[in-house]
């Protein structure tokens, strides 16, 4: 086991990864900017190294500051968290070279994963089903007319080095096509330094299904049932819960033994998630995040399996813990990102929080790093926290959501709780009648208006 863990990332996820090593007896180090000098987890590790000013390219994505960090302290391992240099293969190798641990997968296994043309290639010859579309990148605009001709328009245009939405647009016509195609190149061009796009089948009502993977590396997988994560706004997801309202016991059997099984052979060592679109009883791949995701306490509220525990006694090489036989699914749990955002509006909203109170009570967890006359600094994402409960059934969790959600008051700043508590209310909601296209409309439609 590891001696002492560098935690390289800031917010919430630092402070989970700090809670779990402690449990484990392991000695932790918080880096952090200028502008995190306050941060709960910098006032929780046993030690703490400023890595430079605010901007993230300066201090958490500075990989020759992590590195000084580890020599200073005697850090033997560096957990990325998610975000920053969670997904970077260089930065798992450079580690490696230093006989640093990296709590997360293998570099080759982070690279084939983090191109997503490459990944659905892999995806495609381990046996996972993936949605119609172009089998490599698309290289002029005749190749682009042709393959929307043969995968049928509509037609999704999306980065191979994309994420958060970034690089993605649809094209209803073949006349759109073109437009969205260059749109889409310069898109990514900017934001990932690739221009690289491929083409899939967009899918007019789907809902976005990932499955929950655990891997030892030694050739054992499990997977621990899906997440619902449909509500999403932009592309990014608002609200998570499992299990999914669309699944049966016999579909999450399918799809988690589909991806425990491709894991496998792929000897994929720590956590993983496999997104995929489900529509029509069908599942289609979209992609495979190589870290912890910002949902996962979703599946540690249903499982009762530490995601983060896991991580960490796979890197240090110990073998899986449980079987996929030992896996049991109590319940139902929901998770709200609760961020520093006006919640009709979005407008981003960092400042000091003038009062702060967490709901509680049974089921009930907030994994955030605020506290009462914390300020959120404006340099990084405006998550202030994540606000998870847990139910019996699907019913009894929406009621304990919508009993948190009332008690939950953080003042001095917008937030989106306000989205929350109307959502939560919502018949196709509570139903759970939604696809990835229903909160956008919803919005759109005047659902929060009045705030």
């Amino acid at each position: 086991m590891f001696d002492k863990i560098l935690i390289a990332n800031r917010g919430e996820i630092a402070l989970r990864i700090l809670r779990a090593a402690k449990e484990l007896g392991i000695a932790t180090v918080a880096v952090h900017s200028t502008a995190d000098a306050d941060a709960m987890h910098v006032k929780l590790a046993d030690e703490s190294v400023c890595i430079g000013p605010p901007a993230a390219r300066d201090s958490y994505l500075n990989i020759p500051a992590l590195l000084s960090a580890c020599e200073i302290t005697g850090a033997d391992a560096i957990h990325p968290g998610y975000g920053f240099l969670s997904e970077n293969a260089r930065f798992a190798e450079i580690l490696a070279e230093h006989n640093i641990g990296f709590i997360g997968p293998k570099a080759e296994h982070i690279r084939i994963m983090g191109d997503k043309i490459e990944a659905k290639r892999t995806a495609l010859a381990l046996g996972i089903p993936c949605v119609p579309g172009s089998e490599g990148g698309i290289d002029n605009d005749e190749q682009a007319i042709r393959v929307g001709r043969e995968i049928g328009f509509p037609v999704l245009v999306k980065a191979a080095a994309g994420g958060g939405g970034r690089g993605m647009k649809v094209a209803r016509t073949e006349a759109d096509l073109l437009n969205a195609l260059h749109t889409a190149k310069q898109e990514a061009k900017a934001a990932f330094g690739d221009d690289a796009v491929y083409l899939e089948k967009y899918l007019e009502k789907p809902r976005h299904i990932e499955i929950q993977i655990l891997g030892d590396g030694k050739g054992n997988a499990i997977h621990l049932g899906e997440r619902d994560c449909s509500l999403q706004r932009r592309h990014q997801k608002v609200l998570e819960e499992s299990p999914s309202p669309a699944l049966n016991a016999e579909q999450r059997a399918e799809i988690g033994e589909i991806c425990a099984a491709a894991m496998r052979k792929l000897q994929y060592s720590g956590a993983g998630t496999i997104e995929f679109l489900y529509e029509d009883g069908r599942f289609y791949f979209i992609e495979m995040n190589t870290r912890i995701q910002v949902e996962h306490p979703v599946t540690e509220m249903i499982t009762g399996i530490d995601l983060v525990n896991e991580q960490i006694r796979i890197a240090a090489g110990s073998p899986l813990s449980i079987a996929q036989e030992d896996v049991r699914f109590e319940g139902a749990a929901i998770e709200c990102r609760v961020n520093a955002e006006h919640p009709a509006t979005f407008r981003p909203s960092p400042g000091k929080i003038a009062y702060y109170h967490p709901p509680g009570g049974l089921g009930v967890r907030v994994d955030s790093a605020v506290y009462q006359g914390y300020t959120i600094p404006p340099n990084y994402d405006s998550l202030v926290g994540k606000l998870i409960v847990h139910g019996r059934n699907r019913t009894e969790a929406l009621m304990r959501l919508r009993r948190a959600l009332d008690e939950f008051i953080v003042d001095g700043i917008d937030t989106t709780l306000p989205l929350f508590r109307t959502l939560v209310r919502n018949s196709d909601v509570q139903n759970g009648e939604y696809d990835i296209h229903w909160l956008e409309k919803f919005l759109a439609t005047g659902g929060m208006d009045g705030e």
